[in-house]
């Protein structure tokens, strides 16, 4: 709830160097100012909201014509939108992790999910530690790191409980439903049992709970949203919101990858996911299993913000939206992300600060505001702190996003970073992406022309001083990879 000018203070204040006669009207005129004028909040409350493996298909990106996102939409119209934020690394565990803890892939080794990160960074400060060291009760639910990886440490509460961040769901009765043999849990189809059944569903039931009460300091509050990941199993009801006949396909062209050296389509796997799909018969299926899971997701997260709405708490809470990465949907025909193209890359991303309440940004968002400078989710950490009037954390390599906030229009020269293993990166510029693979091949796309990413134009000559100018925000440090997993396999040292 806002907090006021303390009466008492005022009072101080009229008495100083006051004489008999004006006391009384300065006593009066301190009663009104009591009334009538809002202090900043010390300490603003944080809903943090993760959603896993949203690309932009929602409305307010126009990823795809037929998403149904209502939800994500009001919050978009409410709130500032980032239309270019990209991740750290197009998979969930490094990309959450340089989130998390505001340290880049190139930093920490930590470039794959079968790498644990506590382990690879011992003594980083999460996001909710720095919050929780400040004062705040820093609570989750759900998916916010990667669910092999949960950190006790990071938070004072968990549901459904710190070891196991995740309720599970419920399940088809034969699998695979797509009928690709071997298929593990790339599939999709309706599930029988109602949306309260769902793993998410009680994710944001819980984190209603929290909203609606009283708490003793300031909350950082988390709510993980695991769809759209895979399975994209959902209950019928948002199967029915699409008529599978009509769904649209995106466009791949035949000869997409000739032009991408091998480093690329190695990447893109094409005689792999793509293959079975269309072998199957299942890319309407897969695409409208996709759209039916990001209906369902949209209708949580809209659950937990009209609770935020209805709660004392709607005018002290900075409320932050994200996805880890993007998602393929046989574009480069490829599936799923791991890639470093604008489809495993590119993330919804919003932010609305509620007005006088931010010490840093007192006039708050603008609702409906765009801001289309590509920025990175390893911002995210150093924006939540600036915006909360926390101490600083030295470690942390993102740049805070407040200078964009106050003004979209701001001089913003950095381009957003992505990593996907070690020495292979790529840069987002407005106009650009330049990918660099760890053997040294190039891809180099002109957005202004080709916001597809089907003409690669690394080998003109007359992008050489292009080249080099992007590579310089290549980073400086690529460290050795981190320990993975027993019984994974790390990949060959580039």
């Amino acid at each position: 709830m806002r907090k006021w000018l303390d009466f008492d203070a005022i009072c101080i204040i009229a008495v100083k160097n006051s004489t008999p006669v004006n006391l009384m009207k300065k006593l009066l005129l301190a009663s009104v100012m009591l009334l009538v004028v809002p202090a900043l909040s010390a300490k603003p409350n944080v809903l943090f909201i993760a959603i896993d493996d949203l690309n932009d298909w929602i409305g307010a990106l126009g990823g795809h014509p037929q998403a149904k996102t209502p939800n994500l939409d009001r919050l978009a119209e409410e709130a500032t939108l980032f239309t270019h934020a990209y991740c750290a690394a197009p998979a969930c565990n490094p990309s959450r992790a340089a989130l998390m803890t505001g340290i880049l892939p190139s930093t920490s080794g930590v470039y794959h999910n079968p790498q644990p990160w506590r382990k690879a960074m011992p003594d980083a400060v999460t996001l909710p530690q720095h919050f929780t060291k400040h004062g705040y009760w820093s609570a989750g639910a759900g998916k916010i790191y990667h669910g092999r990886y949960p950190d006790p440490t990071s938070w004072e509460t968990y549901f459904p409980n710190q070891k196991n961040n995740r309720p599970s769901d419920p399940n088809p009765r034969n699998r695979p439903v797509n009928g690709i043999p071997n298929t593990a849990h790339f599939d999709w189809g309706p599930v029988k049992e109602p949306p309260n059944t769902m793993g998410d569903h009680k994710v944001a039931d819980w984190v209603i709970s929290q909203l609606g009460k009283k708490h003793n300091k300031p909350f950082f509050l988390a709510c993980g949203i695991y769809r759209p990941h895979l399975p994209w199993y959902v209950p019928q009801k948002y199967f029915d919101l699409f008529d599978e006949d009509d769904i649209i396909l995106p466009k791949v062209p035949e000869n997409d990858l000739e032009d991408i050296p091998p480093a690329g389509v190695k990447i893109a796997r094409p005689q792999g996911d793509h293959a079975k799909v269309i072998q199957y018969n299942q890319w309407k299926k897969a695409v409208h299993g996709y759209l039916a899971s990001i209906a369902f997701a949209d209708e949580q997260v809209g659950r937990v913000l009209d609770a935020l709405r209805k709660s004392p708490r709607g005018d002290d809470t900075i409320v932050v939206l994200w996805t880890d990465h993007g998602w393929h949907l046989g574009e480069k025909q490829h599936w799923r992300k791991f890639t470093l193209w604008e489809e495993a890359t590119r993330t919804p991303l919003m932010i609305q600060v509620p007005e006088k309440l931010s010490k840093s940004f007192p006039k708050g968002t603008k609702a409906g505001t765009r801001i289309d400078a590509p920025v990175g989710l390893i911002d995210l950490y150093p924006t939540l702190i600036d915006l909360c009037g926390l101490g600083a954390n030295k470690a942390l390599e993102g740049h805070s996003l407040v200078p964009l906030l106050k003004n979209p229009k701001v001089k913003w020269e950095r381009p957003a970073l992505t990593t996907h293993g070690r020495n292979t990166h790529t840069v987002r510029t407005p106009r650009w992406r330049y990918v660099r693979y760890g053997d040294g091949s190039e891809e180099l796309y002109d957005h202004d022309a080709d916001p597809d990413e089907w003409t690669n134009l690394a080998g003109k000559t007359e992008h050489s001083a292009l080249k080099k100018k992007l590579s310089k925000w290549f980073p400086k440090k690529n460290a050795e990879s981190a320990a993975y997993d027993k019984g994974k396999k790390a990949p060959k040292k580039k």
